[in-house]
């Protein structure tokens, strides 16, 4: 086939092409804004879940969200540094937020390995500052505090 045999123009390629170009080239700046909010959401997800067994006065459950071990009560011995008595005074209805009954999230930050996470409690105005450690998913109490 030499340059004078090519092949003829097809306007209908031609345009399918276009329009699969202009949707990835539009596609891309929509993936990546969705991919960088919810990038932390699975630890979003987990302090979500926390709450929701402290709402619930679910404590056990919650002890077993914040160490990620829903079988902690075959060894507590595990959790000699922070064990459910303490965990029950820090979170449970004589604690300094008293009972529970909503907590918010309002405000989430990527830090080392982790994922800080500031939440209202109770509607108080003063942030509390979770950390979940992003590969073994617990949470614990933060080191930092965001400003926002």
């Amino acid at each position: 086939m030499t340059l004078l045999d090519a092949p003829k123009y097809d306007a209908r390629k031609a345009r399918i092409r276009r329009n699969i170009l202009i949707g990835i080239v539009v596609a891309i700046p929509f993936v990546a804004f969705f991919t960088w909010y919810w990038w932390n959401w699975p630890e979003e997800h987990r302090v979500n879940q926390f709450f929701h067994a402290i709402e619930a006065k679910d404590y056990s459950h919650a002890f077993a969200v914040w160490n990620n071990d829903p079988d902690w009560q075959q060894h507590p011995d595990q959790y000699k540094v922070y064990p459910f008595k303490e965990f029950m005074s820090d979170w449970g209805p004589s604690s300094e937020y008293g009972v529970i009954t909503k907590a918010k999230i309002v405000v989430t930050k990527e830090y080392g390995s982790g994922v800080v996470i500031g939440v209202h409690v109770n509607n108080d105005p003063k942030t509390l500052f979770l950390w979940v450690e992003r590969k073994a998913k617990t949470i614990g109490f933060s080191p930092v505090e965001l400003r926002f």
